[in-house]
């Protein structure tokens, strides 16, 4: 891990998650072989997602809206059964690629897997890379490219005012970051 390396850490939630920098998600998107793995990661990335939810809209494609996902809250803690996640166009396209694919995403072990050998490939240390890390993320760099709309931003993830307030605003991200943020949230 270097210095660079911008890592979460919640108490109570379980074990530290990756967030990557722009620049590290197009080199790990370049070092997947399988297109069918680039759209999973892609849609991934481009919902915020929980994996599990993701999961579940691949057995339920009729919740893809086009511009967004009327998608069933997995979460325990869940004040609402479903909610509406926003998509930019690339994130429509990434879902529509994704609902196509012959299968739907593995276990979490086997992505996390999946994600550290993809991270040595494309010379992205490993560390704390799971499938938690995508959703982390984007949620990160909405929040930093629209801070005048946390509130649809976070209603969309599934999140409380609080947690991104605690951690995404904080991130070490550089202007560099937040230039090449844009690409991937442009018309969010």
């Amino acid at each position: 891990m270097s210095q660079d390396d911008i890592i979460v850490y919640e108490p109570d939630t379980g074990p530290p998650v990756r967030v990557f920098r722009p620049r590290e998600m197009r080199k790990l998107i370049r070092a997947i072989d399988k297109n069918e793995y680039k759209d999973k990661l892609e849609a991934l990335l481009y919902s915020a997602a929980r994996y599990t939810e993701m999961r579940w809209l691949y057995d339920h494609p009729a919740r893809f809206k086009g511009e967004a996902i009327h998608l069933k809250n997995t979460k325990a803690k869940a004040t609402r059964g479903y909610r509406y996640v926003h998509l930019n166009r690339q994130g429509q396209r990434a879902v529509e690629n994704f609902l196509r694919a012959d299968t739907n995403l593995p276990t979490h072990q086997v992505w996390g897997r999946n994600l550290k050998r993809w991270c040595r490939k494309a010379d992205i240390p490993p560390d704390h890379a799971c499938a938690k890390s995508t959703r982390k993320t984007f949620e990160s760099w909405l929040v930093l490219t629209y801070p005048t709309r946390i509130f649809e931003i976070l209603t969309s993830v599934g999140h409380k005012g609080t947690t991104a307030l605690n951690h995404y605003l904080t991130f070490p991200f550089t202007e560099e970051d937040r230039e090449e943020m844009k690409y991937f949230v442009e018309d969010w």
